[in-house]
């Protein structure tokens, strides 16, 4: 059973440090982190410490925001909305095609200046999540739950 573990303040200020490493992205986000033991790392509101949750057997608290490893940080959908705003780097613009086969859940071929690692992808004003950017090819990470196949 998936434990969560509520991170310290030097957990956190090292997930900011990747994300400003890839990203470029200074931020402090108001919410309280905690990760499970595959990595995944989930926000939540503060609030969580007046809980007692020593009794509690949880799967899964707040939103999935990225998730860490070998490879570095992977973020979420979600996470890419809240980190895209502020990214200055590896940040791949996708046209309509690009972006509806990227909801699809297909990989893309496409040159992007300057990327590496994982990018977070952007149409016009909305950012669609994360992908690993490779040899001029952005691979998906979108779960077949979360894909669109009517477009």
């Amino acid at each position: 059973m998936p434990e969560l573990k509520i991170l310290n303040n030097k957990e956190i200020k090292e997930i900011y440090e990747l994300i400003d490493r890839q990203w470029g992205a200074r931020i402090k986000l108001d919410y309280g982190f905690l990760r499970n033991n595959k990595s995944r790392v989930f926000v939540i509101s503060k609030d969580i410490a007046r809980i007692d949750t020593s009794k509690l057997r949880l799967n899964s608290a707040g939103m999935y925001f990225c998730e860490t490893g070998a490879k570095g940080i992977r973020l979420s959908i979600e996470g890419s909305q809240i980190i895209g705003p502020k990214a200055a780097k590896n940040v791949a613009e996708l046209n309509e095609e690009e972006a509806k086969k990227w909801l699809k859940g297909e990989d893309l071929e496409k040159e992007c200046k300057d990327c590496s690692g994982f990018v977070i992808l952007k149409n016009k004003n909305d950012f669609l999540g994360a992908g690993k950017y490779s040899n001029g090819k952005i691979l998906n990470y979108v779960g077949k739950t979360r894909r669109i196949n009517a477009l």
